[in-house]
């Protein structure tokens, strides 16, 4: 919930024209506001927040994180070709396109991503649902995300695309309202192209592109990646089971480990080897995590990540580990830490040389070790 402060300074004296005339535009104010809070009886007492923690742990001293203001300008067309051109597609024609991924992974909003990760410089991710693509995600040098591109400047985008810092969308009878905020806007702005949205995932730290989601109006509701107000009846994507949990978690720990392999290899980093056991270390601690309610790098009954590793009779010269709770899915969780001075410094460390991803429900750890 959101709430707006009115600070006032006061003084004595002034005719009483002049305090009726500020009674009355005091009085206009807050007329103004309680029709901005009645946006409807319902929407308020259904507002949902997705919030989003992570937290990192190293060896070294903690370091705090920065950001940017970014700007906007005029609107960009629909674009007819590259990854937005895939939503609505039929499956047939995204084979014939691209050919059968390499391999599929279950999400937890109902659609399957297929996953073409033969090339780093040019990684796609197509959610399939029914038999129609119904979200794209790309990043790498040559993948096609226009009418943007990976590594373009923020303020190249921002001089002629406007980001609004909200998104009205209708669907079945409910109106629904995105609400940014300005790290949202920092970060992973969205923009409506034609019918379909795109979410622009920045680093604040180059102050380039970073990767492109697009998707349609229904997924983007079932997901909720930013605040939320609405209006009717909330739409809710179906509960996985205990079994098809799993099989999204191993897809979104997958995911993870692409990408930030691809990452590394966007800054000249050697590539991280897979490592099943520290996985396995990284997974309890995301489950244990979630079962004991917490969200900390020292669990109360487990102890630190050395303990944990111990535990898991793992030897290393070093060790780091970036956790992350309630994003969307593996890219927000990578995306996020990738914007995050300490998770940046774990993600981009020279000295790792494998890596440990565990996923529980939408609780994300990474443990890297030498």
């Amino acid at each position: 919930m959101k709430y707006i402060y009115f600070g006032k300074r006061c003084r004595e004296g002034g005719s009483p024209l002049k305090v009726l005339i500020r009674v009355i535009i005091i009085a206009a104010v807050f007329f103004s506001i309680s029709i901005y809070f009645n946006f409807g009886e319902k929407s308020q007492k259904n507002k949902v927040l997705n919030g989003e923690k992570n937290i990192t742990q190293k060896e070294d001293p903690e370091t705090t994180s920065s950001g940017g203001s970014l700007q906007s300008g005029s609107k960009l067309a629909m674009p007819k070709e590259g990854l937005a051109g895939i939503i609505g597609q039929d499956t047939k024609d995204i084979i014939k396109t691209f050919g059968n991924p390499i391999r599929k992974d279950m999400s937890a909003y109902g659609y399957e991503w297929w996953i073409y990760n033969q090339n780093q410089e040019n990684y796609i991710q197509i959610g399939v649902q029914g038999s129609k693509a119904v979200t794209a995600y790309g990043t790498g040098g040559q993948v096609n995300v226009a009418p943007f591109k990976i590594g373009q400047p923020i303020n190249e985008i921002f001089s002629k695309v406007t980001m609004p810092s909200s998104i009205n969308i209708q669907q079945n009878g409910t109106t629904y309202r995105f609400e940014l905020s300005e790290d949202d806007m920092n970060t992973r702005p969205i923009v409506k192209l034609g019918n379909i949205y795109a979410q622009i995932y920045l680093d604040k730290f180059t102050g380039s592109v970073s990767s492109v989601r697009y998707l349609d109006s229904q997924t983007l509701v079932s997901q909720r990646p930013y605040e939320l107000i609405y209006r009717g009846e909330l739409a809710q994507p179906k509960e996985p089971d205990e079994n098809h949990w799993r099989m999204i978690e191993e897809g979104n720990e997958r995911q993870i480990y692409d990408l930030t392999n691809i990452i590394r290899s966007r800054f000249e980093l050697n590539t991280l080897e897979g490592l099943p056991d520290v996985s396995q270390v990284a997974f309890l601690h995301s489950k244990d995590m979630m079962t004991d309610e917490y969200f900390s790098h020292t669990s109360p009954t487990k102890g630190e990540l050395k303990d944990r590793l111990k535990d898991g009779h793992i030897t290393y010269t070093i060790a780091g580990e970036n956790i992350a709770a309630n994003y969307v899915d593996g890219i927000e969780a990578v995306e996020g830490w990738l914007n995050s001075k300490g998770h940046r410094d774990s993600l981009l460390n020279d000295e790792y040389t494998g890596i440990g991803v565990g996923v529980y429900r939408k609780y994300y750890t990474q443990d890297f070790i030498r």
